[in-house]
């Protein structure tokens, strides 16, 4: 993408937006100007829907074995391009190279696992009641999917929606969160290398309030996939009503440490869960229930592995953790601190913003201990290098404190107790529960999403799940003599 600040690819080609505006991006590692987006019209968005329209029932068409080998070619494209995509996605979101790298890294597996699984994409023949009755189903792509995408992961998160939904046979319109659009038009570069027919994958950056809410809402689409807060998706929700929606949304996960628990592994796992991208992960360990017998040894230790933590330029090959992405979420992790703080909690280290740094974004690795129930930090997505502490004196109590949250993503469980483990299994109000892992514990292929009820989406994104998820099941009936 050059200085014209066309980040548009609309049925095959890179185009302007008349009605857009060019907008400057800026690298949250010191605020400098790294490039320029398009913050695209929603005539933008209607003509990037016509397009997928346009191309859809030729792609639905198009051999699986075909399709699976345009995603391998993907894959290959994006390989090849590895370094300069991490770069890129350092210096645009923030992350530490080494994290940035590996991220790349796995959407190409993403495109490859699509291709193989899509293959075994299979139906059902079904026994019937009426002996002169046959009956047969299908997966079939539901058509043109709006894909939604934000700013932590912002290559790997796109792929898992976009790698099945195009081996599926669906066309799509893609936007990408503002903040790290740039990734995003490096990616779709790599992606035009495959030579995918025009329409099928289309990119509009741009405003959510306007680009996001047009293909979401706009009749021309057929389904919707989006991961983002719990806000947004609820909003989406109302807006592409009726459609097919595949959402992976906000979490705020307990990590229970239980008295039985080998220290040395829950402290390595749950600083991993806390401290990773900064804390910007759905998954993170946001809230930590410590039982009490060891709940200072456990809190002096886990101190110690924020304090280790190396917070500066994540260019820097020594540098563990870089600045937080934008000015919203440093305001909102800031004000979580501060209201735990003024309820009675202790910072054991870290708890404001880091000063000496090249941009406000920087935030000190934080330990809080004797953090109330009510506190804002225990009730609502915090989304950075926070670790909260709250004590508990039962499996009981630890049930009641993990369901008193309207999150239902991920839970981690430390024990050495096979039964109390199961028994966590069976409880525990989230989607994907951990035992003796970090909460970021996470592969490619394995279904990702929250509780029903809750507030952290609908469906499961990963692998063959994800598949299923962005086709429809048609049934056929047969009659025969």
């Amino acid at each position: 993408m050059g200085s014209d600040g066309i980040s548009n690819f609309i049925g095959g080609t890179w185009r302007a937006d008349a009605a857009g505006e060019i907008k400057p991006v800026r690298s949250p590692i010191d605020g400098s100007a790294i490039g320029t987006m398009s913050w695209s019209s929603r005539q933008a968005a209607i003509e990037a829907i016509s397009a997928a329209r346009q191309a859809q029932p030729a792609w639905r068409k198009v051999s699986i074995w075909d399709r699976a080998r345009m995603m391998r070619r993907i894959g290959e494209a994006i390989a090849a391009r590895r370094a300069e995509l991490a770069a890129l996605l350092t210096l645009e979101q923030g992350k530490p190279y080494a994290e940035a790298f590996f991220e790349v890294g796995k959407s190409v597996d993403g495109f490859n696992l699509a291709a193989d699984l899509v293959k075994y994409l299979e139906g059902d023949t079904i026994p019937t009641e009426d002996p002169s009755k046959r009956v047969m189903t299908f997966y079939r792509p539901r058509g043109v999917y709006a894909v939604v995408t934000p700013w932590n992961f912002p290559v790997n998160i796109p792929v898992e929606y976009i790698a099945p939904g195009l081996a599926a046979g669906n066309t799509i319109v893609w936007t990408p969160a503002p903040t790290t659009s740039l990734v995003a038009v490096a990616l779709m570069r790599a992606v035009e290398e495959a030579d995918l027919p025009a329409g099928v994958l289309n990119l509009v950056t741009g405003a959510g309030a306007v680009v996001g809410d047009e293909i979401v809402s706009n009749p021309g689409t057929d389904a919707v996939g989006f991961t983002g807060s719990a806000a947004t998706g609820k909003q989406i929700s109302v807006r592409a009503a009726g459609k097919p929606q595949l959402m992976e949304l906000g979490g705020n996960g307990p990590v229970v440490i239980l008295d039985d628990a080998d220290l040395d592994r829950a402290v390595a796992a749950t600083a991993s869960g806390c401290f990773v991208n900064a804390g910007q992960v759905c998954s993170s360990s946001e809230r930590i229930l410590v039982h009490r017998n060891i709940h200072d040894a456990f809190a002096e230790r886990l101190a110690a592995a924020a304090r280790a933590v190396v917070l500066g330029d994540p260019r820097k090959d020594e540098v563990t953790m870089g600045p937080l992405n934008n000015s919203g979420v440093a305001a909102k992790v800031a004000s979580h601190v501060t209201d735990a703080l003024e309820r009675g909690a202790t910072a054991v280290t870290g708890g404001k913003a880091a000063a000496d740094h090249p941009s406000p974004l920087y935030f000190e690795p934080t330990v809080l201990t004797g953090v109330s129930r009510d506190a804002l930090i225990n009730t609502e997505e915090t989304f950075g290098p926070v670790a909260p502490l709250l004590v508990i004196d039962s499996d009981e109590e630890a049930f009641e404190i993990a369901a008193d949250n309207r999150y239902g993503l991920v839970s981690s469980v430390f024990t050495q107790d096979i039964d109390r483990a199961f028994r966590y299994i069976e409880e525990m109000p989230t989607g994907i529960v951990n035992i003796n892992d970090t909460s970021n514990y996470w592969e490619l292929h394995i279904p990702f999403g929250g509780m029903s009820g809750k507030d952290s989406g609908t469906g499961r994104v990963g692998g063959r799940h994800a598949l299923a998820a962005m086709c429809d099941l048609k049934t056929a009936t047969f009659s025969v003599k």
